[in-house]
C-alpha cells in the first residue's frame, strides 16, 4: 500500500507573527519557517502504519518556492521513503492546491491520503475536502484514530457530540487532528540519512492547470491588544459592570 502525505511549510508556531506596516501582507522576512504541525502529525501516521507492515511506501509531496524541499527533508528524516516538490512562487488557493494533489494522485495511484487537517498560516481546513470531492475519494476529517483493515480504513472522528466511527473503501482521504498521534524526534542520523534519499521537483506549469486567483487580500491587520482585566468586591458589582460597561447582558 502506497501512502501519499501532502505537507506545507508554514511560519513556526512558536514564532510571533508581524504585519507590514503598509497592512498588505504579514512580514516574514527573516522568520522561521517549519513543517506545519497538521501535516507532521499525518506524516507520523503514515510512519506508524509502515512499521505495522500496512504500508510499502510513503511519498510526501509540497507546493511552493524551492526552499520548501526543507521540509520535505524533514518529513524524509522522520521516516519517509521520497519526496516531490511542485515548484512555484505563487501564494495558491485551496482549490488550486488540491487540483495539483489531484494531478499528484493520478500519477502516484496511492492507496490512501493522509493530510493534515488545515495549516496554520490560512485555516481554512479545505484542501482536504476539496481533493476528496476531486478525485471521487471517501474522506475521514478530523482523524482522532486511524487503522487499515481488510482493504478499508476504519477513522474515529471526532464531532460535536462525541465520537464517530467510520468504514471508508479505499482509496480514500483522511485528514488528521491533533489528538491522533504525538510526532517522534527527528535523530541527526536519521536526518543525514534523508539527504540521500529521492527528492524530484517539478515546475507548477508541468501540470498544465489554470490556477487562478478567486478572492483578493484586502488588508491584514494585528489583533488588538487585550486589555487589562479588574477584579471586582461582589457579585452586583460583576452584574453592574456587564450590563452597564460590557453591555453583554
Amino acid at each position: 500500500m502506497k501512502i501519499l502525505v501532502p505537507v506545507k511549510r508554514v511560519v513556526d508556531h512558536n514564532v510571533k507573527i508581524r504585519v507590514k506596516s503598509d497592512g498588505s501582507q504579514l512580514d516574514l522576512a527573516n522568520a522561521k519557517m517549519a513543517l506545519n504541525p497538521f501535516c507532521e502529525i499525518a506524516v507520523e501516521e503514515a510512519i506508524r502504519l509502515k512499521e505495522k507492515g500496512l504500508a510499502s511506501e510513503i511519498v510526501v509531496v509540497t507546493i511552493g518556492p524551492d526552499i520548501a524541499q526543507e521540509q520535505l527533508r524533514s518529513a524524509l528524516a522522520m521516516g519517509a521513503d521520497r519526496g516531490l516538490l511542485i515548484s512555484t512562487e505563487q501564494a495558491l488557493e485551496p482549490i488550486n492546491l488540491a487540483k495539483l494533489l489531484a494531478k499528484v494522485v493520478e500519477q502516484e495511484q496511492p492507496s490512501l491520503i493522509l493530510m493534515g487537517k488545515q495549516s496554520i498560516d490560512g485555516d481554512n481546513n479545505q484542501t482536504g475536502q476539496m481533493l476528496a470531492a476531486l478525485c471521487g475519494y471517501p474522506q475521514g476529517t478530523f482523524a482522532a484514530e486511524v487503522g487499515i483493515d481488510n482493504n478499508r480504513a476504519i477513522v474515529t472522528r471526532e464531532i460535536d457530540g462525541g465520537l464517530q466511527t467510520l468504514s471508508l473503501s479505499l482509496p480514500a482521504i483522511i485528514t488528521t487532528d491533533l489528538r491522533l498521534n504525538q510526532p517522534r524526534y527527528t535523530s541527526l542520523p536519521n536526518m543525514m540519512k534523508a539527504k540521500k534519499k529521492p527528492l524530484s521537483i517539478r515546475p507548477v506549469e508541468e501540470y498544465n492547470l489554470e490556477l487562478r486567483p478567486h478572492t483578493t487580500l484586502l488588508k491584514v491587520e494585528a489583533p488588538p491588544a487585550r486589555e487589562a482585566g479588574v477584579r471586582v468586591d461582589s457579585v452586583d458589582e460583576l452584574l453592574n459592570k456587564l450590563k452597564n460597561e460590557a453591555k453583554v447582558i
